[in-house]
């Protein structure tokens, strides 16, 4: 219910109201991460860098394997001026993102030369 109202403040252009739900979204449930990456998103379009930031460093304690709460943090630290940690953040990104592919199982089809 939150975390749906968020979405539908930041998209109508509320993002200090968006971040208002989403916390009370991450309040009924701290595991949410979408209500935490909203959060984010909120905080940053509300102009409240140093907020979003700490948000991002929450959503990382919570997921820190996510490549998306790296990405997340990243941007937001660009838009704060914080651009040699921004640039550390996003390239802890791609190294998780590149470890999740090499996890993943290969594409059976691909590469074996089949013409069917």
């Amino acid at each position: 219910m939150h975390f749906q109202r968020g979405l539908d403040l930041l998209d109508a252009g509320a993002p200090a109201d968006a971040a208002h739900a989403f916390r009370q979204a991450i309040a009924a449930d701290p595991a949410h991460h979408d209500a935490h990456h909203g959060l984010v998103r909120a905080l940053r379009d509300a102009s409240q860098l140093n907020q979003a930031v700490g948000a991002a460093l929450a959503l990382i304690a919570l997921t820190p394997n996510d490549p998306l709460a790296h990405t997340a943090l990243s941007i937001t630290l660009q838009a704060a001026g914080h651009v040699p940690e921004a640039e550390a953040a996003a390239a802890r990104a791609r190294v998780l993102e590149w470890k999740m592919q090499l996890q993943s199982p290969p594409d059976v089809g691909a590469g074996s030369g089949s013409l069917t």
